[in-house]
C-alpha cells in the first residue's frame, strides 16, 4: 500500500493525517512516480483552512501537494521516451504529491538534472513558476528598479534572482534577519514595518518601475502610492486589490508548464539559481512541517521526504 496525506474537513494542521491508500496505477499517457521530495506551500495551508473555498474549494477527503521529484516506477499505455527508474522533477494538479507515490501525466515530468539535490528538485514547481510568471508579468528589464515583498520567502527568493538575471535593480522587503542573505543575491534589503514607504523612497530616489507582491496586506496600495503604474504591479495574493485597481495577478497558473520547471531545474543545477532549503520533514511529520511554515518567517522552502 502507498501512503498519502489526507484531510476530511477544513481546519488547522491537526486535520492532516497520513493514511494508507491503494497503490496508484497509471492510465494511458501517465506515469507513477515514487516521491522522494515534495515541497510545501502557503497556498496549501490556506486551502486546508478553508480560506480559499470560494476560489479553490476542497473535495473531501482531500489530498494536498503539487511540487514533486522522484523516480518513475510504472508507465501507462502509450508512454515513450522515459523508463522505469528514471529520476524526474515535475508536478501534479490533483493535490496529490504529499504521498509516497503519485500518478501524473507524462508531460508533467522532466529529467532531473544529475547535480540537482532532491530537496531543491522537489520544491521548484509552485514557488518557481509563480516567481517566473510574476517577473514576466511586469516585463522587468535591464535598468528597472523593482521592489519585492516577502523577498526572502519561497517565491520571493526565486523572483529576486530572476529579476537580477534580467539586469534589474531589486529592493527586497523582508525582516532584518534576512538582510545579509538578500545582499548576497545582489538585492538591496529594506525592512518591512512602519516607515516602509520612506525607506523605499530613500533606497530608490528615482522611483520604482515595478512591484511584485508575494505577501498581501496592503502592499499593492503601497506600490500605487509610490507611483508604480497598475500594469506593472503583480500580486499573487491580494485578489481584492486586483478587482479594485486592475493590477495584475499572474502567478503559478500563468506559467505551470514542464518547460518552465525544466528551465528552473537547469538554472538551479548550474548554480545560477539558489533555492534555500529551510527544513526537511518525513511524511509522518507533515503537521510539524506546516506549523513551521505557518509561523511565516521561513527563508526558502520546507520539504517533505516521503
Amino acid at each position: 500500500m502507498a501512503r498519502a496525506v489526507r484531510f476530511d474537513r477544513y481546519g488547522d494542521v491537526d486535520v492532516l493525517d497520513v493514511v494508507e491508500v491503494p497503490d496508484p496505477k497509471p492510465g494511458a499517457g501517465q506515469v507513477v512516480v515514487a516521491v522522494v521530495a515534495a515541497g510545501i506551500n502557503p497556498g496549501e495551508s490556506k486551502i486546508r483552512a478553508g480560506l480559499l473555498h470560494e476560489r479553490w474549494p476542497a473535495t473531501f477527503p482531500s489530498g494536498q501537494g503539487s511540487d514533486l521529484a522522484g523516480r518513475i516506477t510504472a508507465l501507462g499505455a502509450g508512454v515513450s521516451g522515459i523508463a522505469v527508474g528514471d529520476e524526474v522533477v515535475g508536478f501534479t494538479h490533483q493535490r496529490a504529491s504529499h504521498a509516497t507515490h503519485v500518478v501524473v501525466p507524462v508531460d508533467q515530468v522532466a529529467p532531473k538534472p544529475a547535480g540537482l539535490s532532491w530537496e531543491v528538485a522537489g520544491s521548484l514547481f509552485v514557488a518557481g513558476t509563480t516567481a517566473f510568471a510574476a517577473v514576466r508579468a511586469v516585463e522587468a528589464k535591464e535598468g528597472d528598479t523593482v521592489a519585492v515583498s516577502a523577498a526572502a520567502g519561497g517565491v520571493g527568493t526565486v523572483a529576486v534572482q530572476l529579476l537580477r538575471a534580467r539586469g534589474a535593480t531589486v529592493i527586497g522587503i523582508a525582516g532584518p534577519g534576512n538582510a545579509d542573505w538578500l545582499r548576497s543575491l545582489g538585492v538591496m534589503p529594506v525592512e518591512y514595518g512602519d516607515g516602509l514607504a520612506e525607506r523605499i523612497r530613500a533606497a530608490a530616489p528615482d522611483g520604482l518601475d515595478a512591484f511584485l507582491d508575494f505577501h498581501g496586506s496592503g502592499y499593492v496600495d503601497l506600490a500605487l502610492e509610490l507611483g508604480v503604474p497598475p500594469e506593472r504591479v503583480d500580486t499573487v495574493i491580494d485578489f481584492a486589490a486586483v478587482e479594485k485597481y486592475g493590477v495584475k495577478a499572474e502567478g503559478n497558473a500563468a506559467a505551470d508548464t514542464i518547460d518552465v520547471v525544466a528551465e528552473l531545474a537547469d538554472l538551479a543545477a548550474a548554480g545560477t539559481l539558489t533555492i534555500p532549503i529551510a527544513a526537511t520533514y518525513p511524511l509522518d511529520r507533515v503537521r510539524d512541517a506546516y506549523r513551521e511554515l505557518e509561523r511565516g518567517h521561513t527563508r526558502g522552502k520546507i520539504v517533505l521526504r516521503p
